[in-house]
């Protein structure tokens, strides 16, 4: 985060059966690096034994609360269609949240949720009522962390009802929904204190230890992944919280929970992160659909610029890339993408994945000590 230079930004869930505190570290560090993510392809979880059919009570069909309603009235709306999500392999459990998106079982969560599943784990999901179903992975998407799953055998299910994160306001109220160190249904309130954060999660620090008599080995971290325009919330997010509900007044999603600070403890400290709803329901939307994402591609590699200025200094240009058919060069500091201030790469890389391909974008960098603008079509990223 800028800043805050070294601090910690850990992902709240897998969370390790029968802890407390548990989690996947993930550091900040940001190396040069190509932006754009690559497409990732479905996989298939294996699921054991069989699915019980689950009816969701009082549904409330994916529509929100009335504006009078009270925290306890949002809560008991969206409480149905936010899930706990377990993860079983041969040698590991975790588990963590995830939003209904469908009556007939498709659930959006984060990619370090499922991503430790392989070859014969399984996937199961418990519901508010308490009834469980097993699930297969529809698609995943390391690049923005998120997944969808499918719940085998529901029906009748409690859709949540998803929000414009773009009308997000700084200080608007919020809840966070999800299973926090197991304990599913769990709400907390908030406020929105920041828009528009880039920040570093996954990667092999402080990977999650398997507590004693569950194997003895670690489970696999996440690789690391950047993500832009991230909402901050005091709302309390913990282990287990990953990929669960950050609602607005109406009762509404705006967000998936994702990732938290610590002052290197391992819970909650008051800075936690969420992928903004329109970017979760745009990947979501290419996972069911294709089994893959769309990302879009720049063609640079850029490092943090020294000194305090700020900005992101581009390395190398790939030839015939969008940057290099505008003019831009090696060596020129990107300093604004949009009305997004850049301040580090990872800005750079972060509000590029929130991009789709074909979208202009405008670029205010600097060379030789003068400021220019330029506009640039991004294409869909290709290859690994």
């Amino acid at each position: 985060m800028p800043g805050m230079p070294g601090a910690p930004a850990v992902v709240p869930a897998p969370r390790a059966r029968l802890t407390v505190g548990q989690r996947l570290g993930a550091g900040l560090a940001l190396a040069a690096m190509a932006v754009g993510g690559g497409a990732v392809g479905a996989f298939t979880a294996t699921s054991f034994g069989q699915s019980t059919t689950v009816a969701a009570s009082s549904p409330i069909a994916g529509t929100a609360v009335s504006g009078t309603a009270t925290v306890a009235d949002i809560a008991q709306a969206v409480q149905p269609a936010v899930v706990s999500i377990e993860v079983r392999t041969s040698n590991s459990a975790g588990g963590g949240s995830g939003v209904v998106l469908s009556a007939d079982g498709l659930i959006l969560t984060n990619n370090h949720v499922v991503d430790g599943v392989g070859q014969g784990g399984q996937v199961i999901v418990r519901f508010s009522d308490g009834k469980t179903a097993n699930a297969k992975i529809v698609g995943t998407d390391p690049a923005t962390d998120l997944a969808v799953i499918k719940a085998d055998g529901v029906s009748g299910l409690t859709k949540a009802a998803i929000g414009d994160s773009d009308r997000l306001k700084v200080g608007d109220s919020v809840l966070a929904i999800g299973s926090p160190l197991g304990l599913s249904g769990s709400v907390t309130a908030g406020i929105v204190s920041a828009l528009n954060r880039t920040l570093t999660v996954g990667g092999d620090q402080g990977r999650q230890q398997l507590p004693p008599g569950w194997g003895g080995g670690e489970s696999r971290g996440s690789a690391p992944t950047t993500i832009g325009g991230a909402i901050q919330t005091d709302a309390a997010i913990n282990p287990g919280n990953s990929g669960g509900a950050l609602v607005n007044a109406k009762g509404e999603v705006v967000g998936i929970n994702t990732a938290i600070f610590t002052n290197g403890g391992e819970g909650n400290i008051g800075v936690g992160f969420a992928i903004p709803i329109n970017t979760a329901s745009q990947v979501a939307q290419q996972l069911i659909t294709t089994g893959k994402v769309s990302h879009a591609f720049l063609g640079v590699s850029v490092t943090d610029a020294l000194g305090d200025a700020g900005g992101a200094l581009i390395g190398q240009i790939t030839e015939g890339s969008p940057a290099a058919q505008a003019g831009l060069k090696q060596g020129d500091l990107i300093t604004k993408i949009n009305n997004t201030a850049v301040e580090e790469a990872a800005t750079v890389v972060g509000a590029v994945r929130g991009f789709k391909p074909g979208q202009q974008v405008t670029i205010t960098y600097v060379r030789d000590g003068r400021s220019q603008t330029v506009t640039v079509t991004l294409v869909e990223k290709t290859g690994e």
